[in-house]
């Protein structure tokens, strides 16, 4: 049960926490009531303080919720702030692993599209510049291995998010026919299969960020999880 799953803390002071989202854990509450990373959070502060006062936590960057990894939340609104103005201005660093479909072409490359989600149906798809209400998505990757498997050829993939569109790396990817291993929604692999939920192959490795109080460069680093990265046999990166 994801109520009984434990967030590890990597870093903790008065301004963030850093942590290690798990795979398959919402960030903020949703429909299936299962606890979120928002709440576990929010009642790990509470146990801690004195007073009954709610604490303030604010979620600056998101992951979905297959994706488990890295990520880091703010403790004060001028935190929120700062960390929200390093996104904006992409002095926030953002490195994935994923496992992908298919033998890349090129062991390195990036990936420029104009992205446009459909809030009905949660879901993101490439279109063509100056499509309404589309946004930029950029991302940079680079071969890490391939493998052979039953199901074909298998990509490990490092990745560096230059935007943090909506299931951007899953949609860009998916867009040149190598959609992510286990991605339901978007790999036409795994669309018609009969289980509702797969662990997705996309895991946060790494976070660089300045600190919003004292400006210091923090990076934080942690091993792909899950049942692709098992297939690549995948050691610290």
């Amino acid at each position: 049960m994801l109520r009984k799953k434990k967030v590890p803390i990597l870093f903790e002071d008065e301004s963030i926490i850093v942590c290690e989202k798990p795979i398959g854990m919402p960030v903020q509450a949703d429909n299936t009531r299962d606890m979120d990373l928002e709440t576990y959070l929010k009642h790990y502060l509470f146990e801690k303080q004195e007073g009954e006062e709610e604490p303030y936590l604010a979620v600056v960057h998101r992951l979905d919720r297959p994706v488990g990894g890295l990520m880091v939340l703010a403790k004060t609104k001028e935190a929120a702030a700062e960390l929200s103005r390093q996104i904006q201005e992409f002095e926030f660093e953002k490195c994935y692993q994923a496992i992908v479909c298919g033998n890349l072409q090129e062991e390195f490359g990036t990936f420029e599209d104009m992205l446009l989600k459909d809030g009905k149906t949660n879901t993101t798809k490439v279109v063509k510049p100056g499509t309404k209400g589309a946004k930029e998505a950029i991302l940079d990757y680079e071969l890490i291995d391939m493998i052979e498997t039953k199901e074909g050829v298998l990509s490990w993939v490092l990745v560096i998010l230059h935007t943090g569109r909506h299931h951007q790396i899953r949609v860009q990817f998916a867009s040149r026919g190598h959609g992510l291993y286990g991605d339901t929604k978007y790999n036409p692999m795994y669309q018609k299969t009969k289980k509702k939920y797969m662990q997705l192959g996309l895991y946060s490795t790494r976070l660089a960020f300045f600190h919003p109080v004292t400006g210091k460069e923090m990076v934080f680093k942690t091993e792909p999880q899950g049942e692709a990265f098992d297939l690549m046999d995948v050691e610290a990166f």
